[in-house]
């Protein structure tokens, strides 16, 4: 009888141990720790072979708007055998991840299989590229334009080191891009930067490091960014006006035409958050730059409207318009990143 009391009592303890060390577990971390497959991940192993999307952050900022959740998500959604790598300024750890009620947008993210984050340490990204001299000679707290001249060199190093397709925040992808390298068009002969992709230690993206630098000038908006990506390109390719819905190319370089990104071009920013034209079918596109840097009034995808920006958040990032898009009587404005453009 006493040994089975004895037997009893060391259950109770160890039971009682075990509580006590998770509920310290629980106290002492105020995040929530990522899954050791995502935690363990470096950015070389997971992106090398160039079939990765990339993200950028380089604001503080840790909470991605609803649009930014649905861009990841989307990019997620229609490359689901790829990773999706969202590099983070104001993330200086992989193995935490803020709370759920803190950051709900970046919860919902990590919560995606392949979606990763990863700090964003611009010195140790530059590192052998022509940018390391331009960036530890520079201040970055009197330049002009630091955030997104910034974007602009990190992007350029991500898919030169690691290869793949880099994304603006504010694009929405809606079908697979079936390009390996390639530029797209804003307007005929004129460039963006906002998307982009490559293989790894292409060429092109190295001599764009070196212009960066040459020509470098923070105080003209879209220098370093549009302007540097034409007049690479103008280096590269005489290429000549596009014919109907078809793209240019030129050696190993595609130019995809303005449709593949942008339909509505910058100056009508605002028709995405008109009510949904059903004309507007977007057969010939495979993502769609919202350009929110001109959303100077701060307008948001607010539940219920009809707008063609609902309408895309509901169709390609369901969970993000399930869980953060609200309705009118509780939406805000919604704040700028740099990697809006």
């Amino acid at each position: 009888m006493l040994k089975e009391l004895q037997l009893f009592l060391l259950g109770i303890l160890l039971l009682v141990c075990v509580f006590f060390y998770q509920l310290n577990l629980k106290s002492s971390c105020l995040f929530s720790c990522l899954p050791p497959q995502k935690s363990q991940q470096d950015p070389g192993a997971l992106l090398g072979h160039g079939r990765g999307i990339v993200f950028i952050e380089t604001s503080e900022r840790m909470e991605p708007t609803p649009l930014v959740s649905c861009a990841v998500e989307s990019a997620a959604k229609i490359y689901p055998g790829q990773p999706v790598a969202f590099f983070m300024k104001g993330l200086y750890d992989t193995t935490w991840l803020p709370s759920n009620s803190t950051y709900p947008g970046f919860s919902l993210l990590s919560a995606i299989d392949n979606v990763f984050f990863f700090p964003l340490d611009m010195k140790r990204l530059f590192e052998d590229t022509p940018l390391l001299s331009w960036y530890t000679r520079i201040n970055a707290s009197v330049e002009s334009n630091w955030l997104h001249v910034s974007s602009d060199a990190s992007r350029l190093a991500i898919i030169w080191k690691y290869g793949g397709i880099y994304m603006d925040t504010d694009v929405i992808s809606i079908r697979p891009i079936p390009e390996e390298n390639f530029l797209a068009a804003q307007s005929s002969r004129y460039s963006s930067n906002g998307v982009f992709g490559f293989l790894p230690h292409h060429p092109f993206l190295w001599e764009c490091m070196e212009n960066f630098v040459e020509h470098y000038n923070s105080e003209i908006w879209g220098n370093q960014g549009p302007s540097l990506m034409t007049r690479m390109l103008r280096l590269w390719c005489r290429l000549g006006d596009f014919q109907e819905v078809s793209d240019l190319r030129c050696w190993n370089l595609s130019f995809l035409h303005p449709q593949r990104f942008y339909p509505i071009s910058y100056p009508e920013w605002r028709r995405y958050y008109e009510v949904w034209d059903r004309d507007l079918s977007f057969n010939d596109s495979y993502a769609l730059h919202l350009w929110n840097y001109m959303n100077k009034e701060g307008r948001t995808v607010v539940r219920g409207s009809n707008t063609l920006v609902e309408n895309l958040c509901r169709k390609h990032c369901p969970r993000t318009y399930r869980d953060l898009i609200q309705g009118p009587e509780s939406s805000g404005t919604g704040t700028l990143s740099a990697d809006n453009k």
